[in-house]
């Protein structure tokens, strides 16, 4: 029987998980989906994942693709898997598409944001899924940071060590700094993004909120092509892939 490509659009909550990709006893996403998938399908099943999010990363829309045998139409995927998963998992949408078609090497725009919530002492109800400040921030010192980094650089300097890129150029269509109540959200869109570069990017606006660097400085970070030069990591619990834009 011919195989047949099923693209899944996958959320997740990632507190409880070591990322998406598969690791030596560690239960991340990718494991969870190729166990629930070879159960149900009765054959083994390996998922391809557009975006390798990190430990404790959430997402509303990554994608994954597989493939089948299976006579089960590419749209009831969803509803069979959102059976067996866990609660923290939920696939939102499925369908069949061409063979060949693989979400890693095809255009697409992606978007994340990173959320920081503002306050004198922490949210419990938002812990795991922003980050929590009490020092003051700067909005409009991070929005005229943010600005700089809009359009094609080498994000050398906002990538951490480890990553294994052929090339550190990225396209950044826009970055937003949005105030939301006591929240708030860092948005970055573009072609792609390296290892823990948008954490990197929050870390680094945060810096310049708090009035630790200069909302200039950020043409000097990009030109120095140096992890050094940017600011810290922020923690992940803030980061969530938003969406998946295939053109």
């Amino acid at each position: 029987m011919d195989k047949k490509r099923v693209r899944l659009t996958v959320a997740y909550d990632g507190t409880n998980y070591h990322g998406w990709q598969l690791q030596n006893n560690a239960v991340t996403i990718e494991s969870v989906l190729n166990g629930c998938l070879s159960e149900l399908l009765g054959e083994p099943i390996e998922v391809i994942g557009a975006s390798r999010t990190d430990a404790g990363v959430h997402a509303l829309g990554n994608v994954a693709v597989f493939d089948t045998c299976s006579r089960i139409p590419g749209e009831k995927f969803s509803y069979a898997l959102n059976q067996r998963l866990p609660e923290d998992i939920r696939i939102q949408g499925s369908e069949e598409v061409e063979a060949g078609w693989h979400p890693r090497r095809c255009p697409s725009r992606k978007t994340y944001e990173y959320r920081i919530c503002r306050g004198e002492f922490p949210m419990p109800v938002k812990r795991l899924y922003s980050y929590f400040t009490y020092r003051p921030l700067d909005v409009e010192r991070m929005r005229r940071g943010a600005a700089y980094l809009a359009g094609e650089h080498d994000f050398k300097s906002f990538c951490q060590s480890g990553s294994q890129a052929e090339s550190t150029v990225r396209i950044i269509d826009s970055v937003q700094v949005e105030e939301q109540g006591p929240d708030l959200v860092i948005r970055v869109r573009g072609n792609g993004f390296l290892y823990n570069m948008v954490r990197i990017i929050a870390g680094t606006l945060m810096e310049i909120g708090q009035g630790k660097r200069e909302p200039e400085s950020i043409p000097d970070i990009l030109a120095a092509c140096d992890r050094a030069a940017a600011g810290p990591t922020a923690p992940a619990m803030g980061l969530t892939l938003i969406k998946y834009e295939f053109l």
